[in-house]
C-alpha cells in the first residue's frame, strides 16, 4: 500500500477537528517513517527483489518494531500522545491522529503478503493484494479518490484550493502508476529507506502548502 494511505489523511481532516492535513500525512505514514529509520540503522531488515510480488519489490521480512500489530498499537498511542502534548491538547483529536497512524497497519494488512507479525516476528499475516497488480492498483486509486471526495465535502475550500487538491490527487495517482507498473532496477535496502524519507516528506510539504492556498476570508464566507 502506498498512496492509498493518504486517503485516510484526507478523510479524517474536517472543519470540526481542524487537524492540519500535513500532520495527518505524517500520521498515516508514521509506521513507515519508523520502519525506514530502523532499516537505515540495520535494526529491521529489507530485501528489494525484482518480481517479489506482482505489485512490489519489497521483501520486508523482519520489521517487528515498526509493523507488528503490537508495535503498531504502541506507536499509534505514542503519536496520539505527542499530538495532544504539542498541538491542541484535545483528546478527541489525539485519538483521531492515533487512529490515522493505526490505519497504516490495516491497509498494509490488505496489501502485504504474510510479512506483518502479530507480535515480535511471529504469527505473520497479510492478505497479499500485492500479488494482484491491477486489483491492488485499483484499490489504491479508489481509496485515494474516496478520501479526497470526503475532504472536499467536509472542509470549506476555495475554488483554487479545490483544483489544487484534485491536481495533487492526480499527481499521486501518477506516482502510483509509476510505482506499480514502470519497470525499474531494484535499489539497495538503505537507498529504498532513504527514498521513503525523502518522498514521504515531500508529500507532507505539498499537503502543508495545499492548505495555504486560498484566502481565509474566502473560506469564512463559504461558512457564514
Amino acid at each position: 500500500m502506498f498512496v492509498g494511505h493518504y486517503s485516510v489523511a484526507f478523510a479524517v481532516k474536517s472543519e470540526q477537528n481542524k487537524i492540519p492535513l500535513w500532520v495527518l500525512f505524517v500520521a498515516v505514514q508514521f509506521l513507515d517513517y519508523i520502519w525506514a529509520t530502523f532499516v537505515l540503522f540495520g535494526i529491521e531488515k529489507l530485501r528489494v527483489i525484482k518480481g517479489f510480488t506482482a505489485g512490489s519489490m519489497l521483501d520486508a521480512y523482519y520489521m517487528p518494531y515498526s509493523h507488528s500489530l503490537i508495535a503498531a498499537i504502541v506507536w499509534s498511542a505514542v503519536a496520539g500522545a505527542i499530538y495532544k502534548a504539542v498541538w491542541d491538547g484535545k483528546t478527541s483529536n489525539a485519538v483521531l491522529v492515533g487512529l490515522a497512524v493505526f490505519s497504516h497497519w490495516i491497509l498494509d494488512f490488505i496489501a502485504h503478503p504474510r510479512d506483518l507479525a502479530i507480535y515480535d516476528n511471529t504469527w505473520k499475516v497479510g492478505l497479499g493484494f500485492w500479488n494482484y497488480r491491477g486489483l491492488e492498483f485499483g484499490l489504491e486509486v479508489a481509496l485515494l479518490a474516496g478520501g479526497i471526495i470526503l475532504y472536499l465535502a467536509r472542509n470549506a475550500v476555495s475554488a483554487v484550493r479545490k483544483k489544487a487538491v484534485i491536481g495533487f490527487g492526480l499527481a499521486l495517482t501518477l506516482v502510483q502508476i509509476g510505482d506499480t507498473f514502470v519497470p525499474r532496477t531494484p535499489l539497495s535496502d538503505r537507498a529504498t529507506a532513504l527514498g521513503v524519507w525523502i518522498f514521504y516528506t515531500l508529500f507532507v510539504g505539498f499537503a502543508f502548502l495545499l492548505e495555504k492556498i486560498g484566502s481565509r476570508r474566502q473560506i469564512n464566507a463559504l461558512w457564514s
